[in-house]
């Protein structure tokens, strides 16, 4: 008998266990919890033994169900926020980490200003370059990298769908150009077959492939100088302080070539080609502004994903400058595709605006009108709805007696973008055939080396050049 001793604290659960114990009273202490379980059929207790006791309960007393409960509940909410806040801790460093291992992986594999792949690819030794012209010295991937700078970031001349170009110097003092082919899936056999087929390709209008480099998972494919770069700069140039504007005849000059190019590769070449990725960025001038196409024949060697929409936009991701509207519906590339995005580069040549984005203010005299923001077509196409054609051309050309042959090119290049219908587009030959007559005066063109396309030959038939 342990009442009115001023006892504290809780009473052992053991107690109820204890088989010889006849009585038991603990009443008027400072006991708390739970009253323990005890066997009735040895002892049997009743409300008295536990009276005086505030802080006791359970059995004979109030039962202990709200006090449990809420320690419990404490319990479970403590646990599931432990967890919830555990599984976030977890959740942002995985989304880090995977975002830092994701960006160091492109970084590693994409980037070209992060030429560690170039490093990796110096401890390559005695890989051969091989040369389509025999009476070119041997020369070896050794030659490249030191032509380069190791593929500095500095020597890089413009970067495209297709991979990124470099300027290299040789020993001799011999120019080039280095590509380096973005993310080819195929295998070096397909790849060697398919050099050399391009290798063959030879026009005055197309830059020429001079050789190639496979090593591991590298390829690199030779090119011959141009030492005006890239006619995208020259007409959107960085530096905007020192631009002297092109003039008309060397404009001329640039889209009568460049559709002489393209036609041939319709219409003449063996196998015929659809370029795929036309635009100012493929184009390149060399000292005496004759313009050269690249890049015909590479779509097809990038990787499966880079044929989808999203990245079908000649470098310009997320934005479809330069694309035809029907390639949305159908993802097949066609001539009359080709045509679409010739017509853009007319365009930049005539406006002188960005293919894939025009932003014009209002004009002074009419403030409250909006200015426009969307494409080159998309702005051109409005112009000429509203009978304003000629507010497109370059304003730098205006004013030189050359301002009827402008409108007529721009006319020509009106024809191969405003139509819905891809097949009321003309031909390339026909682009090139209606330059060609616009220019006659300049005295451009040499001899005719393009064939006359057969009635039943439309042009959207043409047999792609594929890898096999």
């Amino acid at each position: 008998m342990l009442q009115g001793n001023q006892f504290t604290g809780t009473l052992p659960p053991q107690l109820g266990q204890l088989g010889r114990l006849k009585k038991f009273s603990v009443a008027n202490n400072r006991l708390s919890g739970p009253i323990p379980v005890f066997n009735e059929s040895i002892l049997k207790v009743g409300a008295g033994d536990f009276a005086g006791n505030a802080g006791l309960c359970g059995k004979p007393l109030d039962p202990c169900e709200g006090a449990n409960s809420s320690r419990v509940k404490v319990v479970v909410i403590a646990a599931v926020g432990g967890l919830v806040a555990a599984a976030l801790v977890v959740g942002v460093v995985l989304f880090f980490y995977f975002r830092r291992l994701a960006l160091v992986r492109k970084k590693l594999q994409d980037d070209p200003e992060d030429n560690r792949w170039a490093r990796i690819l110096k401890q390559q030794k005695g890989v051969k370059v091989f040369m389509f012209k025999k009476s070119v010295s041997k020369m070896k991937l050794s030659d490249l990298m030191k032509a380069t700078e190791e593929f500095k970031k500095d020597n890089i001349i413009g970067k495209g769908r297709t991979g990124t170009m470099y300027k290299g110097v040789l020993e001799d003092g011999t120019h080039l150009m280095v590509k380096r082919l973005q993310d080819s899936q195929h295998s070096e056999k397909e790849l060697d077959s398919e050099m050399k087929t391009l290798g063959s390709v030879k026009h005055r209008n197309l830059v020429p492939l001079l050789g190639y480099c496979i090593a591991k998972k590298e390829r690199l494919l030779i090119y011959e100088y141009m030492p005006n770069g890239y006619l995208y700069d020259q007409l959107h140039p960085s530096d905007e302080e020192s631009f002297k504007p092109m003039d008309w005849p060397t404009r001329l000059k640039i889209a009568l070539g460049a559709a002489k190019g393209l036609a041939w590769l319709h219409h003449s070449c063996n196998p015929r080609i659809i370029h795929r990725n036309i635009s100012s960025k493929c184009i390149l001038l060399t000292a005496d502004f004759e313009p050269k196409i690249s890049d015909f024949g590479l779509a097809r060697l990038m990787n499966p994903i880079d044929t989808h929409l999203s990245t079908f936009v000649n470098g310009e991701f997320g934005d479809f400058g330069y694309v035809a509207p029907e390639y949305s519906r159908t993802m097949v590339a066609t001539p009359k595709g080709d045509v679409y995005s010739f017509g853009v580069v007319i365009l930049e040549l005539v406006t002188g605006q960005k293919a894939t984005s025009v932003t014009t203010g209002p004009e002074e005299e009419a403030e409250e009108e909006e200015g426009f923001k969307g494409n080159l077509v998309e702005w051109v196409t409005m112009l000429s709805r509203e009978s304003k054609l000629q507010e497109a051309i370059d304003k730098s050309l205006l004013g030189k007696d050359v301002n009827d042959e402008i409108f007529k090119v721009l006319k020509v290049a009106c024809n191969c973008v405003l139509p819905e219908v891809a097949k009321q587009r003309p031909t390339m030959f026909e682009v090139y055939q209606f330059l060609r007559a616009i220019g006659e005066s300049y005295n451009f063109t040499t001899e005719d080396d393009i064939l006359v396309p057969s009635e039943s030959g439309e042009g959207d038939f043409i047999e792609e050049l594929i890898v096999r």
